[in-house]
């Protein structure tokens, strides 16, 4: 045998074994990059989901103070096209975050027994038959019980009718999971016209 095929041969392990700690430290390399590309993706994503619910509490408030306060269609497409939808879904990469979880509600400001003002919730039951009839009670009693001074959109989790506990953030990554909820993202607006009727006309 050659002296140089002996070299060759003699040689072979130890290539061997450079590129089995090339391809080690290729892996450890790679988890190292991915995790950090995934980790920058995640947080922008929360990011923009944190930015977004708050503007679409905005555009809620301020829409459905200018709507029929019993117009359910209405006030559907409000909370669709808050998430920035055209009918019921997820915010687009924005997920569990759907229209479901825009809430909207009408306040009263009431005297409490000490005689100081405070937002009272309305119940859906006790709300005004129509914007002219809110009109009237407001002019009559403006802290009635039933007069819708101001509209709230809030952002809160799904089937939290009684109350409004923040809603979960669902990471991109299924199989991982943070400790963080989506923020609530209140926002309150006076009411306007809620859709103004004219005087005379009938509450359907």
């Amino acid at each position: 045998m050659s002296a140089s095929k002996r070299a060759y041969l003699h040689g072979a392990p130890a290539r061997r074994r450079q590129k089995g700690v090339a391809a080690v430290e290729f892996a450890l390399g790679a988890v190292v990059f991915f995790t950090l590309v995934f980790g920058a993706i995640e947080l922008a994503r929360m990011l923009y989901v944190f930015n977004t619910v708050h503007e679409a509490t905005r555009y809620t408030a301020n829409a459905a103070s200018m709507i029929n306060h019993r117009d359910t269609a209405g006030l559907d497409r409000i909370r669709q096209q808050a998430i920035f939808r055209t009918s019921a879904g997820e915010l687009l990469l924005g997920g569990p975050i759907s229209d479901s979880n825009v809430k909207i509600d009408y306040l009263a400001l009431v005297r409490d027994a000490s005689g100081s003002l405070v937002l009272q919730p309305i119940a859906p039951a006790a709300l005004p038959t129509c914007p002219r009839n809110n009109r009237e009670i407001c002019m009559t009693d403006p802290h009635a019980a039933n007069c819708i001074r101001f509209v709230r959109a809030r952002i809160c989790a799904d089937g939290d009718d009684a109350g409004c506990s923040p809603a979960p953030f669902r990471t991109f990554v299924p199989f991982v999971s943070l400790p963080l909820a989506v923020p609530k993202a209140v926002t309150l607006r006076p009411t306007e016209s809620f859709g103004s009727m004219p005087e005379g006309t009938p509450c359907l």
